[in-house]
């Protein structure tokens, strides 16, 4: 049997034993305690682990197929309860989430063979994994890492956002029925019914938990790091776009305008602030307000801007994920009668704007003399964070220049952001990108053991 009979069958065993397993299984995700919680997981773990690969399959295929029905729903109450982003965007997420994630067969087996023998090295679970999911893409991740990490042959103990609670529990649900359905194991993914700051704390120190996966701020991130377990960290990203005069001005515009735009600017990955080389800038915005931007000027009207979108140095969590009309109107400024997409502020290379990570539909631009200087400010920008950084240029030498110094986790030539994460590019989908515990994209193989097994003056057949 083939992959694509194989993929068949499993579908119309589900289709046929789904609804009733839902019915039976509709609360079975979820606990009221932690402990009980993570000893389902990990008795779930000892069932799973004993498994063939094509179970695993199976329940790949399975929540790919059977999600797709509610992808517009996850969207839609994802942008409701949170009050961030855009329905459309989210959707676009959630679908790239469900379909570019891989699966067992990012887990490839390599072989080194010789007159000594032969050594084998592949992948295997950890166990129950503690996944720590954010509010800005909270259907995203939860997707984009059941998927990996069932793929990896691990178990799940979810721990949402609260500002994300119901949706996140949703879905959760739903994905704990499609897989006992696939599989006949119940708890390959667990949550809390009150997910709690108490409970992930509680859960990070829970001796069941074999590996952390946090997709978050840099303090729920530093948490996890001083657990003592080994942690897959996603850290904070300031993602400079740096424009050269060699770049095809009309793409770059379309490029950037897309990806600071999208979802609101909630992507880690979106460009956080634009540094053009002047002889190209006036071209460049005239290209970017052709694109649906809207540049708002004058000092009194961006300090009103910068007043509303920081406070005491950090982004206003009251903005963060707001439509372009809704941070004019916070600050008391006027709106076209064609909504914008994005809102462009010409400032200086030391504004707060452009120093502090807003995740708000905001770009400001800085106008710098030449490359040389505009690839020092956005390593000075990006710092060191290795998190994502874009340019646009046709220098192949000035591409692969900014490549090596920036060092970041997603480097993107000449695109929009989100190509980085898989949007419309080539490229598997990722929305925990580990940069300060250096794993950077992540995938199957980074939820699993590289092990190693030797077999001594044998299986060399050259």
């Amino acid at each position: 049997m083939n992959n694509n009979e194989l993929e068949t069958l499993i579908r119309s065993i589900v289709r046929e034993k789904l609804e009733p397993a839902r019915r039976e299984n509709a609360t079975a995700a979820l606990f009221d305690d932690v402990e009980r919680a993570i000893t389902a997981a990990h008795t779930a773990f000892l069932a799973y682990q004993q498994c063939p690969l094509k179970t695993r399959n199976a329940v790949i295929a399975a929540i790919r197929h059977e999600l797709v029905p509610h992808l517009q729903v996850l969207a839609e109450r994802g942008a409701q309860e949170t009050g961030m982003g855009r329905v459309e965007d989210k959707l676009l997420k959630n679908r790239v989430a469900l379909e570019k994630t891989p699966g067992v067969e990012d887990l490839v087996t390599e072989a080194i063979t010789g007159d000594e023998g032969m050594v084998l090295f592949e992948y295997s679970p950890f166990g129950v994994i503690g996944s720590v999911a954010p509010s800005t893409n909270p259907t995203e991740t939860i997707i984009n890492n059941c998927i990996s990490m069932l793929a990896a042959g691990n178990t799940i103990f979810f721990s949402p956002h609260p500002g994300a609670k119901n949706v996140s529990l949703w879905l959760i649900e739903q994905i704990e029925a499609i897989v006992f359905t696939a599989c006949g194991i119940h708890n390959l993914v667990t949550c809390l019914r009150e997910p709690s700051f108490e409970s992930t704390q509680h859960m990070m120190k829970h001796p069941l938990i074999a590996l952390l996966a946090i997709t978050g701020g840099p303090g729920i991130v530093n948490m996890a790091l001083k657990s003592g377990k080994k942690t897959i960290g996603a850290g904070a990203g300031n993602p400079p776009s740096l424009v050269d005069e060699t770049a095809v001005l009309d793409k770059a515009a379309q490029d950037i305008v897309s990806g600071a735009s999208f979802d609101y600017n909630l992507p880690c990955t979106a460009e956080k602030s634009l540094i053009v080389v002047e002889s190209v800038a006036d071209a460049l915005l005239a290209e970017m307000q052709k694109c649906g931007a809207l540049i708002v000027s004058g000092d009194g009207n961006i300090d009103k801007l910068r007043n509303v979108a920081i406070i005491d140095g950090h982004a206003n969590k009251a903005l963060v994920g707001k439509s372009p009309l809704a941070l004019l109107q916070a600050a008391g400024l006027p709106a076209p009668d064609k909504a914008p997409r994005l809102l462009l502020v010409e400032v200086g290379a030391d504004d707060l704007l452009v120093s502090v990570e807003q995740l708000m539909p905001i770009l400001p631009v800085v106008r710098v003399p030449d490359f040389d200087s505009g690839l020092r400010l956005a390593l000075k920008v990006e710092g060191g964070l290795h998190h994502t950084a874009t340019m646009h240029s046709q220098n192949v030498s000035r591409l692969n220049k900014a490549a090596r110094l920036l060092q970041t986790s997603i480097f993107v030539k000449n695109g929009p952001s989100y190509a980085g994460i898989g949007v419309g590019a080539e490229g598997f989908a990722t929305f925990t990108i580990a940069t300060p515990t250096g794993e950077g994209t992540t995938s199957a193989r980074t939820f699993a053991r590289h092990r190693r097994c030797v077999l001594s003056n044998a299986f060399s057949i050259r």
